[in-house]
């Protein structure tokens, strides 16, 4: 049974690929700050649904801690590990930028170090669509330039980029970077807009609806991002002997790193998408237009093509589905009565 340490592992995305992990026949052990950013108590009825395996081990700490992490690989030794713990979000970025610094940039850090005295077969690490920036042509690809992050959220995981490719040609460590695009789904975060929509839509309030709806999302649906992490799981980068790299790939000339995108390849109109969850729920939402935010982006848009050449596969969940399963998901799980109010239950997702 080979063994994979995933950080983030009670976070939307790292919960998720914990129970596809543990499906396929891996041992995981989850690592994870359960940080007060966001409800703790969303988090810890993610872990009790993988609770239950004897293939997972769930270990409270930061990733940033000196020492936490070159602990737990050497005591489990992973074959793998997908790094997805992060300070997330654009807006909150603004507020308190230290906890980027030392979630994100430190974080990261201590898990190549801990790589570097313990090395796995092959390191996964988070980044965002955040970090093509300023970009305007479209679709992103993963070999355009990307030196104009909107954000400081943005710049540290450009930054994280940056410092595990210098370490994977130093120590020849075989790093994926995954560039997320909106992600959302089922036991997705509240502070997305897709939870804050359908809360609000179901209560019965407004919604706050920035540029004015003018903004375009590459929305990508978690079991299809979850699907793309395991097939990538086997695409061990390698160094090319001569420097030689095809025009669509991202590896390295210099070390056995690779950028890739993983998202739905399809730009979808923020209006289009209100009209989803009005559909799921059958009720109509009442917009407040607002002005664009700091540090945000008109629009993101993924060029898939590197994903399908090295894996085969692309997502394909539209919009439509995705939404009406989270609107599912959401009335079972918080049971919105007439007047809005929230009640969490225990009921398996």
């Amino acid at each position: 049974m080979q063994t994979v340490l995933v950080t983030g592992s009670a976070g939307f995305i790292g919960f998720h690929l914990c129970r596809r992990l543990l499906a396929d026949g891996f041992r995981v052990v989850g690592l994870d700050a359960m940080t007060d950013y966001y409800d703790v108590t969303l988090k810890e009825a993610r872990l009790a649904q993988l609770g239950p395996s004897n293939a997972f081990t769930q270990i409270t700490g930061r990733v940033e801690d000196p020492g936490r992490v070159r602990g737990l690989f050497d005591e489990h030794r992973p074959d793998y590990v997908i790094h997805l713990a992060a300070q997330a979000g654009v807006r909150y970025s603004i507020e308190n930028p230290r906890s980027y610094l030392e979630g994100n940039i430190v974080g990261t850090f201590e898990i190549l170090e801990a790589a570097r005295a313990f090395p796995p077969k092959h390191m996964l690490l988070a980044s965002t669509s955040s970090a093509y920036g300023a970009n305007t042509e479209m679709p992103y690809r993963e070999t355009d330039r990307a030196e104009h992050q909107m954000s400081f959220y943005a710049a540290t995981k450009k930054a994280t980029e940056n410092v595990a490719h210098s370490y994977s040609h130093l120590f020849g460590l075989p790093v994926t970077m995954f560039r997320f695009f909106t992600v959302y789904g089922p036991w997705g975060r509240p502070d997305m807009a897709l939870f804050k929509f359908t809360k609000a839509i179901l209560g019965g309030e407004s919604i706050d609806v920035y540029n004015h709806g003018d903004m375009k999302r590459d929305f990508t649906y978690i079991d299809d991002l979850v699907q793309a992490i395991r097939l990538l799981m086997d695409v061990v980068p390698v160094r090319p002997a001569d420097g030689t790299v095809s025009d669509i790939d991202s590896l390295s000339p210099v070390a056995p790193h690779r950028v890739v995108n993983i998202g739905n390849s399809d730009a979808v109109q923020l209006t289009d998408f209100i009209e989803a969850i009005e559909a799921a729920t059958g009720l109509h939402a009442e917009r407040n237009l607002m002005p664009m935010q700091p540090g945000d982006v008109p629009a993101t848009w993924a060029d898939a093509e590197l994903l399908k050449t090295l894996t085969g596969y692309r997502p394909s969940t539209s919009v439509g589905e995705g939404v009406s399963r989270f609107v599912k998901w959401y009335r079972e799980y918080y049971h919105p009565n007439e007047a809005g109010v929230l009640k969490a239950s225990a009921v398996q997702g």
